[in-house]
C-alpha cells in the first residue's frame, strides 16, 4: 500500500527539483525527505528518481507515479472538503497569497464581503509576487493563489491546480515628461526599441509581459535599471532614467507629475490575473466561498 503522506514529498521533489528545496518547503529535514523516497521506492518497487547536475529528475516510473499523485491528492482534497462540509465547516481560516495590486483590487474588498456574508470565514493574507503564489499554494503553505500567468509557470490545465479567471488588464508606457513622445496620445512599442527600459527582475511575471510586448514589437528592451517596486519604477522614469510597461491598476493613486502615462498602440501587454487552489480543495466549504467572492469582486475591476 502507497503512503499518500510520501506522494506529497515525490511531487514537492519533482516541483523543486532539490531534495533540499523540497525538504525546506515541507519544513522536513533533508535526510526525512530522502528516507520517506526510499521508503517509496520499496513500496513501488521502481526506482523513482536519478541524480542530474545538483539537483534530482524523475525517472520514467517517477513520472508515472507522479501522473497518480496528482490525481490521488486532489481526490483526497475533495474528500476532506466533503467531510468538512458534513461537519458544518461555516468557520475557520484560509490563507491567501497575492500580490500587491491583486490584494488592492480584488483581495481587500473580498475580505470586507466575507465579513459580512460569511463571518466564520477568517481570511490571512501573505503579500507574494505573482510568481511566488503558485508554489507557496502547492507546498502547502497557502490555500488560496491569486496570481498571474507568466511564461514557464503551471497552465491553466495544470493536474495540480483548479483555476478561477479573475480579470485582464492593461500596461501602460510610462515616459519621463520630457520624452520627444510624451505629448503623444498613445505610443508604439516599436518607437521605444532604442530606450533604455526600467523592469521588474527576471522571474517576476510582468518582466515577462514586458519582454513579450516588445518581442512582438520587433526588439529586445535594454533593461537599464530593475525593481519589482512599481513605485520605485516611476520615479526611475520620472528621473529620466529609462522608460517602463506599468500595470494601469498599479498606477492608480501614485504621484505621476513628473511622467506621462500613455496607452499603448499596437499588440496589447496584458496580464491576466487569476485565483487557484490545489484540485479538489475548490469545494471545500472555507475556500469556495473565498473564490466567490475573489469573482464577484472581479467583476466591479474597471473594464480596460
Amino acid at each position: 500500500m502507497i503512503d499518500p503522506r510520501r506522494l506529497r514529498i515525490l511531487r514537492a521533489v519533482a516541483d523543486h527539483r532539490t531534495v533540499t528545496a523540497a525538504a525546506a518547503a515541507l519544513y522536513l529535514t533533508p535526510s526525512a525527505v530522502s528516507q520517506q523516497l526510499a521508503a517509496l521506492e520499496q513500496e513501488t518497487g521502481h526506482a523513482l528518481l536519478t541524480r542530474s547536475g545538483r539537483g534530482v529528475r524523475l525517472t520514467a516510473a517517477g513520472e508515472i507515479l507522479l501522473g497518480h499523485t496528482h490525481e490521488v491528492l486532489a481526490q483526497l482534497e475533495r474528500a476532506e472538503a466533503e467531510l468538512a462540509a458534513y461537519a458544518g465547516g461555516s468557520a475557520g481560516e484560509v490563507t491567501v497569497a497575492a500580490f500587491a495590486t491583486g490584494i488592492a483590487e480584488v483581495l481587500a474588498p473580498a475580505i470586507s464581503r466575507l465579513a459580512l456574508e460569511h463571518p466564520g470565514i477568517r481570511l490571512r493574507v501573505r503579500d507574494a509576487e505573482g510568481d511566488q503564489s503558485l508554489p507557496m499554494l502547492l507546498d502547502g503553505e497557502a490555500d488560496v493563489a491569486l496570481a498571474v500567468e507568466y511564461r514557464g509557470g503551471p497552465g491553466a490545465d495544470d493536474a495540480r491546480l483548479s483555476v478561477l479567471p479573475l480579470y485582464a488588464e492593461p500596461f501602460d508606457a510610462v515616459l519621463p515628461s520630457g520624452h520627444p513622445l510624451a505629448d503623444l496620445p498613445a505610443v508604439a512599442l516599436a518607437d521605444l526599441s532604442d530606450a533604455d527600459w526600467v523592469g521588474q527582475y527576471p522571474g517576476n511575471p510582468c518582466h515577462d509581459v514586458t519582454l513579450l510586448a516588445c518581442e512582438l514589437a520587433g526588439f529586445q528592451p535594454r533593461f537599464a535599471h530593475s525593481s519589482d517596486d512599481f513605485r520605485a519604477v516611476t520615479a526611475l522614469v520620472g528621473a529620466g532614467a529609462g522608460v517602463a510597461l506599468v500595470p494601469r491598476s498599479a498606477l492608480r493613486g501614485m504621484d505621476l507629475k513628473e511622467v506621462r502615462v500613455r496607452p499603448v498602440i499596437g499588440p496589447a501587454a496584458t496580464r491576466r490575473v487569476f485565483a487557484a487552489t490545489r484540485r479538489g480543495a475548490e469545494s471545500h466549504p472555507l475556500i469556495a466561498p473565498v473564490l466567490a467572492a475573489l469573482s464577484r469582486e472581479a467583476e466591479r475591476v474597471p473594464a480596460h
